[in-house]
């Protein structure tokens, strides 16, 4: 809470937000909520900071994963034995396409791995922005909103449903995904 309303934690969250895109492990949701609990009047433009910051780490790590994807990216990914998880990555997105790029940005799922790995395999560039800005902003100002309404009792309960949130909401796009392709 101390860091929540310190004068400087719009810059931290659009920081450490940006970060998370790209690299970074800890989700900004930990910055985000105290600081709309302790701000609610600010919620809106605390979600819009860590959309836009998001988005724009994202655009990095997908430049990342275009131009640094074999000489850096790919041998760490080998050493450090995640070689799987990445055929995992590439086979969501020839499945999916631009989609998995909306589930990351909203759910549980690692946001990072698949900006990198947009770049790396090609994914075009406008609608993987779109894909993200979507995502990602649907993510924080559901939170924002959530803690804004809810207040101190909200964030415990974020906190502790938030992935399951998220699955839920990603089990119902890719539902209707299905069913829209299955009927046309």
């Amino acid at each position: 809470m101390q860091w929540a309303e310190h004068k400087f934690a719009p810059r931290a969250l659009a920081f450490l937000t940006f970060i998370e895109s790209i690299i970074f492990p800890i989700p900004p949701d930990v910055l985000l909520a105290p600081m709309v609990l302790s701000k609610p009047e600010k919620a809106w433009n605390f979600a819009t900071i860590a959309t836009v910051s998001s988005v724009l780490g994202g655009a990095l790590g997908y430049l990342l994963g275009a131009w640094m994807f074999e000489p850096i990216i790919e041998p760490v990914i080998n050493q450090l034995g995640w070689a799987h998880k990445l055929e995992q990555v590439m086979l969501w997105f020839e499945q999916w396409g631009v989609w998995v790029v909306f589930i990351a940005g909203f759910s549980p799922i690692p946001y990072k791995l698949f900006t990198v790995s947009a770049g790396f395999l090609g994914l075009a560039f406008i609608p993987f922005l779109i894909a993200s800005t979507i995502g990602r902003g649907m993510r924080f100002f559901l939170v924002a909103g959530l803690i804004k309404l809810g207040g101190k009792e909200m964030e415990s309960k974020i906190r502790q449903w938030i992935d399951v949130i998220g699955w839920v909401v990603v089990l119902l796009i890719v539902a209707v995904y299905i069913y829209y392709t299955q009927t046309s």
